[in-house]
């Protein structure tokens, strides 16, 4: 056995190459920050339209992979291209399931066909892996599309000598997001008939595939200690915590962190000035260059701009932010929104700019140069999210000189520090309940302290010089990894080792789960909606 660990990384998306969300911006930096610590970290993508377009250099690596599909075999050819740091990103191309205008469907729905794209997929990158000789010790699964792998690893290869010491870690970036289908499509798994049972991937009459990776991963983890234990409760698990809690013993959280390299004021090309913590000059720049490019009043340029980037979803609590818009434009404020999503949001979003012209600014789109301004020059951030499994845009804000003021749940409640005047220590505001009156005496208490512009200068240096990069949070997958592979590399990353949370589940702990399995089990999961990532 070599002292080279070897990890098979597969996601929905990745950045640069496709994105919709924080799922990306993962997918893109930990697999570098897994390799600067001595980790062989391949990549694994469908090889959707908007990769097409963007035109990466790419060769061939297998032609014409028999892949099962249901009852068919469909070839794949697989393309190789390398990342940034020169790893290894793998394309895994069949037009009629990824040649497409969007990666999981349009403003209509979801594609319907979505469960055979990513049964393909998973199938795809484990024949491949096989195929090319890549004897992985760990693969790394991100979200319900790929799921499938460890079910796959567990049933179908189950004798495969192959994959016979192959571990799997199951990352959810949000519980929210279930791959719920139809039990029509379950042929289309290529799992074994007797699968399809309440002990196995079915939920509720249909199928699950997020069920399928929190039931047959090695390893489980969510993006922020918080929420790995919030989801194992029925506020937060969504029909899910039965099961996460009877798999407690091998889920924990590890926080996501931020990609400095392309998030940094003092090198970001995108904004009007540069700027750092040891000199917040550009921050006034920006915020000005800001103000005229989406519109707002010359009048509020010594007043609070209050910013939020986001998508337009049940789960970032745009509620709230519609409750309190009368009164906090009666504290004389600007307010920029940048925002994609929902249907039922879009209205009443672009309505308060209509109404408020020269007050409330919206632009309905996923436009990632005007995020990085709107950071850069925005003075607080909005964030309040009815759950957060992490978070990445306080992230972003911290290191931008832009106060946050956020709810206290998932990871927003793991990075911001509610500020004390006292000790002059604190990142930001936080508030509880989710209630517009207590979002709204935290907005207060910011504006209010935002005029006191020597405490305020202490909030924003206070998060300028916050580390949340990937090097602490990639040693802790590094040690996961060596935990369930039972291999270890001969120089130990930077990073803490992982715990008892990922001791194997003993009957013990079956026993005492059994009770709040079966609760989450006779609740009615209606309501829970979507397949897309989080």
């Amino acid at each position: 056995m070599t002292d080279t660990l070897k990890v098979w990384f597969l996601a929905p998306e990745a950045a640069p190459f496709a994105k919709t969300g924080g799922l990306a911006d993962v997918a893109g930096s930990l697999p570098v920050a897994l390799r600067a610590q001595g980790v062989d970290v391949r990549v694994g993508l469908p090889f959707y339209r908007t990769i097409k377009e963007q035109r990466p250099a790419v060769r061939t690596a297998v032609s014409n992979l028999d892949v099962p599909l249901g009852t068919k075999n469909l070839p794949c050819n697989v393309l190789e291209a390398q990342a940034e740091d020169g790893g290894s990103v793998y394309f895994f191309d069949r037009d009629e399931l990824f040649d497409r205008d969007e990666l999981y469907g349009t403003q209509e729905g979801d594609y319907p066909d979505n469960l055979e794209r990513f049964a393909y997929f998973s199938r795809a990158a484990l024949l491949f892996a096989k195929t090319v000789g890549f004897d992985f010790d760990v693969v790394h699964c991100h979200d319900w599309q790929t799921a499938l792998v460890a079910a796959y690893l567990r049933t179908v290869y189950r004798e495969d000598p192959f994959f016979h010491r192959a571990a799997s870690v199951f990352t959810i970036h949000n519980v929210g997001y279930q791959g719920l289908f139809a039990p029509s499509h379950f042929a289309a798994t290529g799992l074994p008939a007797g699968e399809f049972r309440p002990e196995g991937i079915e939920y509720w009459g249909n199928i699950s595939l997020l069920k399928a990776g929190i039931l047959y991963a090695t390893a489980i983890t969510t993006v922020s200690p918080r929420y790995s234990r919030e989801i194992q409760t029925p506020e937060f698990g969504l029909g899910m915590d039965g099961i996460l809690s009877r798999r407690s013993a091998d889920l924990c959280g590890i926080l996501n962190g931020a990609n400095y390299s392309g998030w940094d004021p003092g090198r970001d090309p995108y904004i009007s000035a540069r700027f750092t913590v040891d000199d917040l000059g550009g921050k006034k720049v920006c915020k000005d260059a800001l103000m005229d490019e989406m519109g707002l009043n010359q009048a509020l340029r010594d007043r609070p701009v209050l910013a939020v980037v986001s998508r337009l979803t049940v789960q970032k609590g745009y509620e709230l932010l519609l409750e309190v818009m009368d009164e906090l434009l009666h504290m004389d404020v600007g307010v920029v929104i940048l925002a994609s999503g929902e249907q039922q949001y879009r209205q009443p979003v672009a309505a308060l700019a209509q109404k408020n012209r020269g007050r409330v600014a919206v632009r309905i789109d996923f436009d990632e140069v005007l995020s990085h301004r709107i950071m850069a020059g925005a003075d607080m951030l909005l964030v309040p999210s009815r759950y957060e499994p992490c978070g990445l845009t306080q992230l972003y804000a911290l290191r931008y000189g832009t106060v946050p003021i956020v709810r206290a749940t998932g990871g927003l409640d793991d990075t911001i520090r509610q500020f004390d005047r006292t000790s002059g220590k604190g990142t930001g505001f936080k508030f509880g309940p989710f209630q517009a009156q207590a979002f709204l005496a935290q907005i207060r208490e910011a504006i209010q302290t935002f005029f006191d512009k020597a405490t305020w200068e202490t909030i924003v240096r206070n998060g300028m010089r916050e580390d949340f990069s990937w090097v602490e949070p990639a040693g802790k997958y590094v040690s996961l990894y060596e935990k369930i592979s039972h291999k270890t590399l001969t120089k130990r990353p930077v990073g803490h080792p992982v715990g008892k949370e990922f001791t194997t589940i003993r009957a013990g702990a079956r026993t005492r789960h059994k009770k709040a399995r079966s609760a989450s089990t006779a609740r009615d999961p209606k309501g829970i909606k979507g397949v897309r990532h989080g």
